[in-house]
C-alpha cells in the first residue's frame, strides 16, 4: 500500500494539478466521527458527576462519615495530608471532562431551535458541575472555561468564586424558567429520560442549594433566590430524585473500589455510626455491616457478616493501621478489620445507584430557609418530611435496604425539631441525607457548621491554622500549564493550602 501511495504522489508531481481532483478525499477516513450528538455529550458530563473514589479519601472522611487507617498512595483526609494526586479527582472529572463536553454541546446547539430545551438542560448541568468544582477549589476558570477547541483559549483566567456564583444563580434561574414543557423533546438523556417537568424542578432545586450557599456571606441574595426557587417549583417527591443508574457497562465507581482491591480498606467512621446508633436510627441497618471477629481482610466473608445495628462499631479517626491497636482493644474487637463497613453488597454494590440531588435534601434546605424567614412553610413539618423522604429513598437500593414505614414514623415522632436547635438538627439530618455524596456533605458542613464534629487529630497534619480541611489544593498540572492565572488566583484568594477558606465559607 505504501508503494502505491508513493507512486500516486510521484505521478501527481509529474503531471501537476490534474491529480488534485479527489486526492484529499482519498486520504480521509470515511468511518471517522465528524460530529457528536449534543445529548451524548450531556450524558458523558452527567456520568462524570457520579461520586468517585476520591470522595471517600477526602470529602466523606473530612465530615467523618467514612475512614481508612491505611497510608500509602491513597493517604489524604485520613491523615489531613495534601495528596494532590487524589485531590485532583473533582478537577479531572468535573472540569477536564464534564465542562469540556458541556461547553462543546452548548456551542453545537447554539442557534438551533430544535435543541432549545436541551440547551437549558445543558446550562443547568453546567451550573451543577461548576458548583462542585468551585466549592472544592475556590476561584476557578469559569467564563473562559472549556473553550480551547472553540476559541484557542489554552490558559483560561481564574474567576472569583463570588462572580462564579453570581452567574450560576442567574443561569439556573433563567435556564429553569426557559424550559418549555410544550417545546422540543430531549430524547436519550439518562437522568430523567426526557421528562422536562422533572428537569425544571431539578433546576429550581439546584437553585435553592446555590442560594443557601450565600446564607452567611449575602443573606439578602440568599433570600432573593430562595424565593425564585420556591416560586419556580421544587422537587415534589422521591420520584424527582436525580439518580445516576449504574449498569454492568458503567459501574458505580465507589462500589467498584469497595468490591475490588479496596474492599478491606474503608470503614464507617465512629461519629457517623454513633450518631445513628445513639438515636436508634433505622437507617443504620440499611447502611452498615460488620464482619464480626475478622482478624484480617480475609475474614470479611458472608459467614461473618452481621447487619444488626446493635453490634455496629465505627472506626475512630486519628490513627493509622499501626497505632489503632489500643482503640481496637478498647472497643473489644479482634482487629481493625472487625470495625463496621459500608455494606458493599447493598448501598456500595457495583451497580448501586448514585444520588445527586434529592427530595429529602431539598426539603431540609427549605426547612432551614423557612426557619430563617426567607420562605413560608412549617419548619418542623418540612424537617420531618425531609427525614421521611431520605428513609424512604433507601428502598431504591433494593428491598433489603428499605426502611419499614412504622419505624420511620416512630423515629420522626421521637426526634421532633426543638426550639433553639433548629439549625443544628436540620443540618445534621442533611449530613445523613447526603451520605455518599461527598462534595455536598462537605460543602454544607463548611457552610452551616453542622454537625458539630471533633477534629481529626492525626499527628503530622498538613493543616496549619484550621481544625478541618476547608478546600483542596489546585492541581500540579494547572500549576504547570496555567501558572500565571493560578498564581493570580492564589494571590487573591489566599495560600494554595487546605486551610484557605473559599469565599462563602466564613466563620
Amino acid at each position: 500500500m505504501k508503494l502505491v501511495n508513493k507512486y500516486i504522489i510521484l505521478v501527481c508531481l509529474l503531471v501537476g494539478a490534474a491529480c488534485d481532483n479527489g486526492f484529499d478525499e482519498m486520504n480521509i477516513n470515511p468511518n471517522a466521527l465528524t460530529s457528536v450528538e449534543p445529548v451524548f455529550m450531556l450524558n458523558t458530563a452527567m456520568v462524570a458527576s457520579a461520586p468517585q473514589y476520591g470522595n471517600l479519601s477526602y470529602e466523606t472522611t473530612i465530615v467523618k462519615q467514612m475512614i481508612t487507617p491505611f497510608s500509602g498512595v491513597g493517604a489524604a483526609a485520613n491523615f489531613n495530608q495534601d495528596n494532590r494526586n487524589v485531590a485532583a479527582g473533582n478537577w479531572q472529572r468535573g472540569y477536564r471532562e464534564g465542562i469540556k463536553n458541556l461547553v462543546s454541546a452548548l456551542h453545537a446547539t447554539e442557534g438551533r431551535p430544535q435543541y432549545d430545551n436541551l440547551r437549558q438542560i445543558l446550562r443547568i448541568w453546567k451550573a451543577y458541575t461548576f458548583m462542585i468544582i468551585t466549592d472544592t477549589y475556590g476561584d476557578v476558570p469559569y467564563f473562559e472555561a472549556g473553550r480551547v477547541f472553540l476559541d484557542g483559549i489554552t490558559s483560561p483566567v481564574y474567576d472569583r468564586q463570588e462572580d462564579v456564583y453570581d452567574d450560576i444563580l442567574k443561569e439556573l434561574d433563567n435556564a429553569s424558567a426557559s424550559i418549555n414543557l410544550s417545546g422540543p423533546a430531549v430524547a436519550s438523556e439518562i437522568l430523567y429520560s426526557g421528562d422536562l417537568a422533572k428537569w425544571k424542578r431539578f433546576g429550581y432545586s439546584l437553585l435553592l442549594r446555590a442560594a443557601m450557599r450565600h446564607s452567611k456571606v449575602n443573606p439578602t441574595k440568599a433570600a432573593e433566590y430562595v424565593t425564585k426557587a420556591v416560586n419556580g417549583g421544587l422537587m415534589q417527591s422521591n420520584a424527582d430524585n436525580a439518580i445516576i443508574r449504574h449498569t454492568a457497562n458503567f459501574t458505580n465507581n465507589i462500589g467498584a473500589q469497595l468490591n475490588g482491591g479496596q474492599s478491606a480498606f474503608f470503614y464507617l467512621a465512629e461519629d457517623f455510626v454513633s450518631f445513628l446508633k445513639d438515636n436508634n436510627d433505622p437507617r443504620l441497618a440499611s447502611i452498615a455491616v460488620r464482619y464480626v471477629g475478622a482478624a484480617s481482610g480475609a475474614g470479611q466473608v458472608a459467614a461473618n457478616a452481621n447487619r444488626n445495628p446493635d453490634v455496629q462499631i465505627g472506626m475512630p479517626l486519628g490513627y493509622d493501621n499501626t497505632t489503632i491497636s489500643a482503640a481496637v482493644q478498647a472497643s473489644g474487637l479482634v482487629s481493625l478489620w472487625d470495625y463496621s463497613q459500608l455494606d458493599r453488597t447493598r448501598m456500595a454494590a457495583i451497580q448501586a445507584p448514585s444520588f445527586l440531588i434529592t427530595y429529602s435534601q431539598t426539603l431540609l434546605l427549605l426547612a432551614e430557609a423557612a426557619h430563617r424567614g426567607w420562605t413560608g412553610g412549617n419548619v418542623a413539618d418540612l424537617y420531618a418530611r425531609g427525614i421521611e423522604a431520605h428513609m424512604q429513598q433507601l428502598a431504591t437500593y433494593g428491598a433489603s435496604t428499605a426502611v419499614d414505614a412504622a419505624a420511620i414514623q416512630q423515629y420522626i415522632q421521637s426526634h421532633p425539631l426543638e426550639a433553639g436547635k433548629e439549625l443544628e438538627q436540620i443540618n445534621t439530618q442533611y449530613w445523613v441525607s447526603t451520605f455518599l455524596l461527598g462534595p455536598e456533605s462537605w460543602a454544607n458542613f463548611r457552610r452551616s457548621g453542622y454537625p458539630q464534629l471533633s477534629p481529626n487529630l492525626f499527628p503530622g497534619s498538613d493543616l496549619q491554622t484550621e481544625p478541618f480541611i476547608r478546600r483542596l489544593s489546585y492541581t500540579d498540572a494547572e500549576l504547570n500549564v496555567n501558572a500565571g492565572n493560578v498564581e493570580a488566583a492564589i494571590a487573591r484568594q489566599g495560600p494554595n493550602i487546605m486551610d484557605t477558606r473559599v469565599w462563602w465559607d466564613v466563620k
